[in-house]
């Protein structure tokens, strides 16, 4: 039953991923940890009593691919086509770089050529391609009105193209100045910089005092329960990277625990 209750949590985290835009598609990438979830739901066995509900979730995530599939080819195909609108902006710089290993850095012209010959080319069917439609739409409205001031940077040297650099250290300064200040607030101490935090001891022996207040016998018993309460979102972290390794494994531990009830059935009969 836990492991059946894993592989609950797991699809409804698949049906519930949020997105992350430009470049994650939550939507996307769950419908993909779906079919991986459902390739290894089809390795169960069947015709037995055990495992009648995972052939009940099988059969309701192939439903749930099957009506989406469609949809998904749609979404999925705009998804490759963002990729190569930002491959011709060489953006973000460490991956295109990565990509291209170009010998010199491209120009605002060089750019401009690429991006609009892109436009040309791309022609979906607004009917029964609506993703892409929605997509050219977007990219035609914003290249047409913002497209000349995106290429400033690929001709002025140590311009980048974002600020979110910038805005990370923003960010951490001011998480910093709040774990020290208690203050949700970070307005009145946007003068006084970045401050430390200080341990209460003054020495290292004095810091292990402190720290063997703490019986080991309760310190076991919390970390115990840190487990246990880390367990589902471990259980999600490695679902998100392999999910067919993840669904497999639990599938696994399934198949492990029944036939580990049955044999002790058969050595020890009611």
């Amino acid at each position: 039953m836990q492991v059946e209750v894993q592989i609950r949590m797991a699809i409804r985290d698949a049906v519930n991923r949020a997105s992350r835009k430009p470049f994650y598609w939550g939507g996307l990438v769950g419908y993909r940890q779906l079919e991986a979830m459902a390739q290894a739901l089809h390795t169960t066995p069947g015709a037995q009593a055990e495992t009648a509900y995972l052939h009940q979730l099988t059969s309701q995530v192939d439903r749930a691919l099957e009506r989406n599939r469609v949809l998904a080819q749609d979404v999925g195909a705009a998804h490759v086509q963002l990729q190569r609108i930002a491959d011709c902006l060489r953006y973000p710089p460490r991956l295109a770089a990565k990509r291209d290993q170009p010998s010199f850095p491209a120009t605002s012209q060089q750019v401009r050529d690429d991006m609009e010959r892109l436009l040309k080319e791309f022609k979906p069917d607004v009917k029964r391609q609506p993703a892409q439609a929605t997509l050219a739409q977007a990219w035609q409205r914003v290249w047409a009105t913002c497209g000349p001031d995106l290429l400033h940077c690929y001709d002025i040297p140590g311009l980048p193209q974002d600020n979110l650099q910038l805005e990370a250290f923003f960010g951490q300064l001011r998480r910093a100045q709040r774990r020290i200040s208690g203050r949700k607030s970070t307005a009145e101490l946007r003068d006084f910089g970045q401050y430390r935090t200080l341990f209460t001891a003054n020495n290292e022996a004095e810091l292990l005092q402190q720290i063997r207040q703490v019986s080991l016998e309760d310190y076991e018993i919390h970390r115990r329960r840190l487990q246990e309460a880390e367990a589902p979102r471990k259980l999600l972290y490695r679902l998100h990277r392999d999910p067919l390794k993840t669904m497999q494994t639990l599938v696994n531990q399934h198949t492990a625990r029944r036939t580990e009830l049955a044999s002790n059935l058969a050595a020890n009969p009611p």
